[in-house]
C-alpha cells in the first residue's frame, strides 16, 4: 500500500491539507509550500516475433507471478523513449528500436498512486533473451495463447496492438497460400478479402444493374446491345458467385477452369466475338472494384500494400478467367 507524506521534505514541519484551485493539496505551513501528487509514468514495450508477444514473469510485488509486458518507470535525466529501451534490455536482455507510441492509459496502483503507462511497439535490434533480475521468466507467447496479465494497462495496449495487425496478418496468409489450389477456410475466413467477398455479396443487384447499364451503351460490347436483360443478368449472376467463391477459398483453378472454358464455347456458339465477350467480363470487374472503393471497404485501416495485395487476387482471377474463356471460345 502507498504510503503518504506526513512531514516536509525541506523542513521536517508536519505536513497538513490545503485547498489550492479546488483541490486539497499536502501543505506545509512552516515552508509555505505545496507538495505535488502527479501521476508517474510508466513505460511498456511490445515485441512481436512471429505473432508471438514477449511478457516477463514478475518477480517482485506488486503482482509476483504474473505475466505483463516489460515495463519500470521512468527515470529522472532520460527520455521516456530512452526508459522504454532501458526497461526492456534489464528485464529481458534484448536491445530495441523504438517504432511508434501505441497507447497511452492512467491507472491507480495501490502501492504506487496514480501512474500513466505509456506502450511502445518496438522491433529487436539485438542482444539475447534473458530474465533480468526483476524477472523470473521472460519468454514469447502465442498472440492467441497469452497468459493472464498482471496490468489492465497491457491488456489494453496488446488489444490494440493485435487488432491493428489482424488484417496484415490475413494478407500474410493469402499470400502464404497463393500456391496451393485453393485457399484453407480458415484462412479464408480471417482473409481480408473478406470485406470484398462481402460487399459483393450484399450489393449484387446493384453491380448486375450497373453493369446491364454499362454494356447496353458501351462500344466495346455492340452484341450484347441486342441480348435481353434477362440473359445478361444470369450471366452476371454467375460470374459474381464465381469470383465469391475464390476470394472466399472455396473454389480452385480447376473449377474456373471449368466454368469460363464453357461460357467460351456458349459465347463462341451464340455468335459473340472473343473482343466483346473479353470486354464484357472486364466490366464486370471494374463495378465490383468501382463500388468497393466507393463504400471505402478497402481503404479504410488498409495501406496501399494491402490495397495491391486485394488487387492481385483479384487479377489472377480475372486472368485466368480471360484465358480459359479465350481458350473457350477457340475450341470451337
Amino acid at each position: 500500500m502507498k504510503k503518504h507524506r506526513k512531514h516536509c521534505l525541506y523542513c521536517g514541519g508536519e505536513i497538513t491539507k490545503k485547498s489550492e484551485d479546488g483541490v486539497m493539496r499536502d501543505f506545509c505551513p512552516y515552508c509555505n509550500s505545496y507538495f505535488y501528487e502527479n501521476p508517474l509514468p510508466v513505460v511498456s514495450t511490445i515485441i512481436e516475433s512471429s505473432r508471438r508477444i514477449l511478457l516477463v514473469k514478475r518477480g517482485r510485488r506488486p503482482s509476483k507471478g504474473l505475466w505483463c509486458l516489460p515495463s519500470g518507470f521512468a527515470e529522472a535525466g532520460e527520455s521516456i523513449e530512452e526508459a522504454a529501451l532501458r526497461e526492456l534490455k534489464e528485464e529481458t536482455g534484448i536491445k530495441g528500436k523504438i517504432i511508434k507510441l501505441l497507447d497511452v492509459d492512467s491507472y491507480k496502483s495501490r502501492f504506487y498512486g496514480d501512474l500513466l503507462f505509456l506502450t511502445f511497439v518496438v522491433e529487436q535490434s539485438g542482444g539475447k533473451l534473458a530474465a533480468g533480475d526483476d524477472c523470473s521468466q521472460a519468454r514469447f507467447w502465442p498472440v492467441n495463447k497469452l497468459p493472464p496479465l498482471a496490468f489492465r494497462s497491457n491488456k489494453r495496449a496488446l488489444d490494440a496492438y493485435i487488432k491493428s495487425r489482424r488484417d496484415y496478418w490475413a494478407i500474410f496468409d493469402s499470400i502464404k497460400h497463393t500456391d496451393k489450389k485453393t485457399l484453407p477456410p480458415a484462412v479464408a475466413k480471417n482473409s481480408l478479402t473478406r470485406r470484398l467477398v462481402n460487399v459483393i455479396i450484399k450489393n449484387k443487384e446493384k453491380i448486375i444493374e450497373q453493369w446491364l447499364e454499362d454494356i447496353a451503351i458501351n462500344p466495346s460490347t455492340a452484341e450484347y446491345h441486342k441480348v435481353e436483360r434477362a440473359v445478361l443478368y444470369n450471366i452476371c449472376d454467375r460470374i459474381l458467385s464465381q469470383i465469391t467463391l475464390w476470394l472466399g477459398g472455396l473454389h480452385d483453378v480447376n473449377r474456373v477452369k471449368s466454368f469460363y472454358a464453357k461460357l467460351g464455347r456458349e459465347r463462341k456458339r451464340a455468335g459473340f466475338k472473343i473482343s466483346e465477350t473479353l470486354s464484357a467480363l472486364s466490366l464486370i470487374r471494374k463495378h465490383i472494384w468501382t463500388l468497393a472503393l466507393a463504400q471505402d471497404a478497402l481503404q479504410k485501416n488498409l495501406d496501399l500494400y494491402m490495397t495491391f495485395e486485394l488487387q492481385r487476387r483479384m487479377t489472377i482471377f480475372f486472368d485466368l478467367a480471360t484465358f480459359y474463356l479465350t481458350r473457350g471460345h477457340e475450341e470451337i
